[in-house]
């Protein structure tokens, strides 16, 4: 039997300057020995007592060692042998050291179809150069660019003008005084006092009446749209979807098991009665009327009417998306179409996404009373309520008239962005970009001659570090106008410029090597 002499030596270094107790690192350097292969299998160990004189500790500390090695599995010990390494090692040790490699041809259950489904759905793409893309099944995705907002990145603020000085010393301000009360479970529904908050804002700023108990607090929009979809919808009911729309509504009624009906978009929003000849009877149609995505079109009045007339006459909910409403330029804000429901259909969803930072993950549904109590319940067995500190600063930040201040000041400074967006593309793309008239929002549709493929110049575009999200993306049917959107939030006056000329390049890249074809 192979026993070993000396220790010290070989695999074990004592720092007595460490925080590490003496006995934990002898534990460690055998365990790493074992884990190495320098102590093998079946290797005789020296006694504690000649351990203890090797490395000049106490032979207590060596029993020390020794115990949690030998309970742990790694070394064995006889009266009449003495202390081996032990033949097998612990299963964890083996799992953790080298983890099991599935058999030839193995594969796992698939996903459900629904899951498929979700997965299958097309979206706005990861952050190019932020990490790899999980997946790639041929699924279309607007390039995004990490990691700085680039021109025209859509979805996202000017979160470098956000008044982080004020909104840290709030947080100082509760970190001071928190409470085990701030520690424990809330409310499903959210924090009281911010429910209230925007049931006071939306009541003036979007002409919706509700109370409190109506705002149910939610993890940004797009949860709040996939909770209302699963709540409201079964698998196979029908929904109207804008056409174009919003992907992230599309992936919540794929997720919901809905089966989605594109409803066309004109001048005037949804087209209602194309809707109603399409799918009558559908459960639920989907709108953005304020600023309609990714079109930027208002619901007409005419057409508000129709919609609320069909929820009622079919028993049909609105899902209302009000994403960006806030931002309005040189004309009064639109009333929500929630403000004109005379019987409890619509389902509204906020966010302050755009209004704040997208980080901070919260939004909020506004939902019928009579629907307040089963939403409640479903919210509390889904991720029971949002972070309870954000939402505690938040309801400051309202409160003590920080968020209105900042609206103010961001409608400012967007109309100069977009105006500064306009005035490029009128020096630079005249013949190559038409950008549609916009007096709202963070992004506009800027229309590409016939024969370009949007697709094909947003490839050009993320090239050049510019990102511009091809507009046929957001068709479920073909696209009969090739465009791009365009957001102008993020960046300032010079950087809009400079990734205009970078995008007019894009296009006659684009043409000069013949992909303006399909």
């Amino acid at each position: 039997m192979t026993r070993l002499r000396r220790a010290s030596a070989v695999f074990v270094r004592l720092d007595p300057r460490s925080g590490t107790p003496l006995h934990r690192q002898i534990y460690d350097g055998v365990r790493g020995a074992i884990l190495s292969g320098t102590l093998a299998p079946g290797v005789g160990l020296p006694s504690t007592r000649g351990f203890a004189e090797d490395l000049g500790v106490s032979r207590t500390t060596v029993l020390l060692a020794f115990g949690l090695l030998r309970a742990e599995g790694y070394i064995v010990a006889t009266e009449a042998s003495g202390t081996f390494v032990a033949r097998e090692l612990p299963d964890a040790l083996l799992v953790a050291a080298r983890p099991p490699k599935a058999e030839a041809g193995y594969r796992h259950p698939s996903l459900s179809r629904r899951g498929e489904a979700i997965v299958a759905s097309p979206r706005s793409g990861p952050r190019i150069g932020s990490r790899p893309r999980p997946f790639r099944i041929g699924v279309p995705t607007a390039p995004r660019i990490a990691p700085a907002p680039r021109p025209f990145r859509i979805g996202t603020p000017a979160v470098d003008l956000f008044p982080v000085t004020t909104w840290a010393r709030i947080a100082a301000r509760h970190l001071r005084r928190i409470t085990t009360v701030m520690l424990d479970y809330g409310e499903p529904g959210g924090h009281r006092p911010l429910r209230e908050a925007i049931a006071a804002h939306v009541g003036v700023s979007r002409g919706i009446r509700c109370s409190a108990d109506q705002v149910i607090l939610v993890a940004g929009a797009q949860q709040g749209l996939d909770f209302a979809a699963r709540m409201l919808l079964d698998p196979g009911d029908a929904a109207w979807l804008e056409e174009p729309g919003y992907l992230g509504a599309r992936s919540a009624l794929v997720a919901a098991g809905a089966r989605i009906v594109p409803v066309p978009v004109d001048a005037e929003g949804l087209d209602v009665a194309a809707g109603v000849r399409r799918a009558p009877r559908a459960r639920m149609a989907y709108v953005s009327p304020s600023h309609q995505y990714p079109l930027g079109v208002a619901l007409s009045l005419e057409r508000r009417l129709a919609l609320l007339k069909w929820a009622r006459s079919a028993s049909a909910w609105i899902l209302e998306d009000d994403y960006d409403s806030e931002y309005r330029y040189g004309c009064h804000p639109l009333t929500a179409l929630h403000g004109l429901d005379p019987d409890g259909r619509v389902v509204y969803v906020g966010t302050f996404s755009k209004t704040l930072f997208p980080a901070l993950r919260l939004g909020f549904l506004i939902v019928p009373e009579d629907l307040v109590d089963r939403f409640l319940m479903a919210r509390a067995v889904a991720d029971q309520h949002p972070p309870a500190l954000e939402q505690v600063l938040l309801t400051d930040f309202i409160v003590e008239g920080h968020f209105s201040r900042h609206l103010r000041r961001m409608r400012g400074i967007y109309q100069e962005r977009l105006e500064a967006l306009l005035d490029s593309a009128r020096r630079h793309a005249a013949g190559a970009l038409t950008i549609r008239s916009a007096d709202s929002g963070l992004q506009v549709v800027a229309e590409l001659a016939p024969g370009i493929r949007d697709v094909a110049v947003s490839a050009a575009a993320a090239a050049r570090d510019v990102e511009a999200s091809p507009l046929s993306l957001y068709y479920l049917g073909e696209s009969l106008t090739p465009g791009l959107l365009l957001g102008f939030a993020s960046v300032d006056a010079e950087r809009i410029e400079r990734g205009m000329r970078q995008l007019v390049a894009a296009i006659e890249s684009t043409r000069r090597e013949g992909k303006g074809g399909p």
